[in-house]
């Protein structure tokens, strides 16, 4: 039987670039590298300091930052040193204090490619001793929610959500309007296109200013469909596929092909997924195709009206695919890593901090924020959007696939998304696969 994402959570799927899942902002800091405060046996007053990119307004944020903030009322012996830093330039920021190895105590982190880059930077150490002390805490997270921050053994961080990147979104009573249903097929799909431009309505809004969008959002998914997820993990290994396979060029001809029949608004390479959001909340387009942590930002922003309105499902199939027509990309949700700097009453500190922002409790109040989790949390639907609810719905029925950044080295994920944006504004799939397998082949060579 084949898995589905809450039963048996995300045995192929990595970190994505996302992306942009949640946000907050509150920042008390003041330095980039500071430190927080826990109380030792002899009641010692110490310093930590955490970065995280909470800085949105949308429901999950709002959670984490409230969460902080209790945190340090309800321990007066901790002083925390934030750092919020928005989702588009965390990433950048991240990376180049490692490179600097002046790496803050507490810093959210994706599963996958980034968990194994600082591991191997000799950057992280390993939260076993938390986990294993709170077992009902542990034998909460659903099935394989601790396997892309786990290496050798050793987990360096536990989910705070869960983040299928690859939904596609749509207005209900604008497909009402025009008469059509959600596609099942690529034809249908650029038939939609065609119908909406007809009628003036942007077919499918698109936010890729800061690049990873496109790639996690839709060709992660799109090219499963096209390759299936074994030719896409083989040619990740260098096993006998590559990126300049006929398929995967073809892949990347049907993404062409979306751009070239105008199906995403002008200026789609300018604005970000958070404005992307607006324009579909606002009904200024017809589809979106966008991650779970949309769900979030949707019930923060979008009128009650326009909530109901919306409607998810997954992409279409598409001809002589290789891969499952009922799956979405995704990944399990970040967490926080914990320098290996960190000691003594400090490190009991950053327990007590992850814990506690990791806590059935505030899984609880994340999902009831709009936010999915990895944690076995009943849903009252009483308490999330109408959209939230169905795509809760949707995960129990669909199987999972990698997002291309979580199993790409960043230095290749960077190529493709930088491809990707260059291919949507008429590119050449042929000269964007080469550009990628280039890239992925020198990165293979240094791993040798």
């Amino acid at each position: 039987m084949k898995k589905t994402w809450l039963t048996a959570l995300l045995t192929a799927c990595m970190a994505v670039s996302l992306i942009g899942c949640g946000s907050g902002g509150n920042s008390n800091s003041s330095k980039e590298s500071g430190q927080a405060s826990a109380t030792n046996a002899a009641g010692e007053k110490v310093k930590l300091s955490i970065w995280h990119n909470y800085t949105g307004d949308d429901l999950r944020a709002q959670t984490m930052r409230a969460t902080l903030e209790q945190f340090q009322k309800d321990n007066p012996n901790i002083q925390l040193d934030i750092q919020g830093i928005p989702p588009d330039g965390y990433r950048a920021r991240l990376k180049t204090v490692a490179a600097a190895n002046e790496m803050p105590d507490l810093f959210v982190m994706w599963p996958g490619v980034m968990t194994k880059e600082f591991h191997g930077g000799d950057l992280l150490q390993p939260i076993n001793e938390l986990i294993d002390s709170k077992q009902e805490w542990k034998e909460g997270f659903l099935p394989n929610s601790f396997n892309d921050f786990t290496i050798d053994g050793n987990t360096y961080a536990v989910p705070m959500a869960l983040s299928p990147t690859s939904i596609l979104y749509y207005n209900k009573k604008m497909f009402a309007d025009n008469n059509v249903q959600p596609p099942k097929t690529w034809d249908e799909l650029m038939s939609l296109v065609d119908t909406f431009n007809k009628a003036k309505i942007t077919p499918i809004a698109l936010g890729n200013k800061a690049a990873w969008l496109a790639q996690s959002s839709i060709l992660s998914s799109l090219g499963d469909r096209v390759t299936g997820t074994e030719w896409f993990l083989k040619a990740v290994a260098g096993d006998g596929a590559k990126f300049t396979d006929p398929e995967f060029v073809q892949a990347l001809a049907y993404l062409k092909q979306l751009s070239d029949a105008k199906a995403f608004q002008d200026g789609f390479n300018s604005i970000d997924n958070t404005q992307m959001e607006q324009m579909f909340a606002q009904g200024k387009a017809a589809m979106m195709i966008d991650g779970g942590w949309a769900l979030t930002n949707l019930a923060a922003n979008a009128s009650p009206e326009a909530l109901a309105d919306m409607g998810a499902t997954v992409l279409p199939s598409v001809p002589d695919g290789k891969g499952s027509t009922n799956s979405l990309s995704g990944v399990v949700g970040t967490g926080l890593g914990l320098s290996k700097n960190v000691e003594g009453a400090r490190k009991e500190a950053a327990f007590k901090l992850i814990y506690t922002m990791a806590s059935p409790e505030v899984q609880k109040k994340t999902l009831e924020g709009n936010q999915l989790v990895s944690y076995k949390v009943d849903l009252d639907k009483s308490k999330v959007s109408p959209i939230f609810a169905e795509v809760y719905g949707l995960l129990g029925t669909v199987t999972t696939t990698p997002v291309y950044d979580g199993r790409l080295s960043s230095a290749v994920a960077d190529v493709m998304n930088n491809g990707l944006q260059e291919l949507l504004m008429g590119g050449s799939p042929d000269a964007i696969a080469k550009k990628i397998q280039d890239a992925h082949e020198k990165e293979l060579a240094m791993a040798k």
